[in-house]
C-alpha cells in the first residue's frame, strides 16, 4: 500500500512539476511577444500582461506540491537539527497536520471563491471567466496534499541532513 501511494505521489508530483514548468515557459514567451509588441511593433497588446499574471499564478500553485515532497516549504530547520530520531518525526507531524490543515482551508475556499468568480470576466480577456484564474488556489492545494502525504511517509531532506 505504501509502494503504491509512494508511487501515485510520485506521478502527481511530477505532473503538478511539469504542469508549473509549462506555465513558467508560458509566461517566458508571453513576455517576450508582449516586449516585441510594445516596443518593436509599437502595437502593445493588452491581453498579455494579465495572462502572464495567470499563468505565473498556476506556477506558483502547480509548483508549490514539489516543495511540500522535498520538505522545503514548511520546515522548522533549527528544532529538526536539535531533534533526536524521535523528536524528528513529531515535528514531522505537527507540520504535515499544520500544513494539511492550511491546505483544507485553501481547497474549501478556494473552490468557493471560484465558483464566486464566475461572473466576473478577465479584463483585457473578456472572454474569459475569473474562475480559471481562481481555481490555481483549490488545484494545486490538492496536488499539495500528495506532497505533504508523500513527504510524511518518506521524507526527502537531502539539503537540511548535507547543510553544516
Amino acid at each position: 500500500m505504501r509502494h503504491a501511494f509512494l508511487a501515485f505521489e510520485r506521478r502527481m508530483t511530477a505532473f503538478s512539476l511539469f504542469v508549473a514548468c509549462a506555465m513558467l515557459i508560458a509566461a517566458a514567451c508571453l513576455g517576450l511577444y508582449q516586449i516585441l509588441a510594445r516596443f518593436v511593433f509599437e502595437q502593445p497588446a493588452e491581453w498579455s500582461e494579465v495572462l502572464i499574471r495567470f499563468t505565473l499564478i498556476w506556477m506558483v500553485f502547480m509548483g508549490a506540491p514539489t516543495a511540500f515532497r522535498q520538505g522545503a516549504m514548511v520546515c522548522v530547520d533549527l528544532a529538526h537539527r536539535l531533534a533526536g530520531p524521535i523528536g524528528k518525526r513529531v515535528l514531522d507531524w505537527i507540520v504535515a497536520v499544520a500544513a494539511l490543515v492550511l491546505i483544507g482551508f485553501m481547497i474549501r475556499y478556494g473552490f468557493d471563491y471560484s465558483y464566486r468568480a464566475r461572473v466576473q470576466t478577465i479584463s483585457g480577456l473578456e472572454s474569459l471567466s475569473m474562475t480559471w484564474a481562481y481555481l490555481a488556489i483549490p488545484v494545486g492545494a490538492i496536488f499539495c496534499v500528495f506532497g505533504v502525504l508523500g513527504c510524511l511517509i518518506d521524507p526527502r531532506r537531502h539539503e537540511l541532513d548535507t547543510s553544516q
